[in-house]
């Protein structure tokens, strides 16, 4: 059985930053035809791709985080990270972890349908 579990998140204030961890089991994020992605839903607002991994090293990046948000791994760990950097009150949201277990396209890393695994997710918020 597949369990993303994220954590790091927390309250910050403007120009700070937090790093988010998501320690994948039953689920190998390493696999060659693996891909996974970071998203984020902010209240009343529709759940936003805004991170991918593919198996290949593509990285992409919604244009409101790109410069300023870094996605990695740690096959070791096994662990998804995404380094936030110089936030901003708009990036206060639920940031959740998606992994596919199956071959993704690079195109479509920052699409939600395309994954098949989920976190709860972790609590980003920042202060003016």
């Amino acid at each position: 059985q597949v369990q993303l579990v994220e954590s790091g998140g927390g309250s910050v204030q403007t120009g700070g930053s937090l790093t988010l961890s998501c320690t994948a089991s039953g689920y190998t994020i390493n696999h060659r035809t693996n891909c996974m992605g970071w998203f984020r839903q902010a209240p009343g607002k529709e759940r936003e791709g805004i991170a991918g991994l593919h198996a290949d090293g593509t990285t992409p990046y919604a244009h409101s985080v790109e410069g300023r948000f870094t996605i990695y791994k740690d096959n070791a760990k096994n662990t998804l990270y995404l380094q936030m950097t110089s936030l901003k009150p708009e990036d206060t949201a639920m940031y959740y972890c998606a992994a596919k277990g199956s071959y993704c396209s690079r195109i479509f890393l920052l699409t939600d349908s395309e994954y098949n695994y989920w976190g709860r997710g972790t609590q980003v918020t920042v202060s003016s």
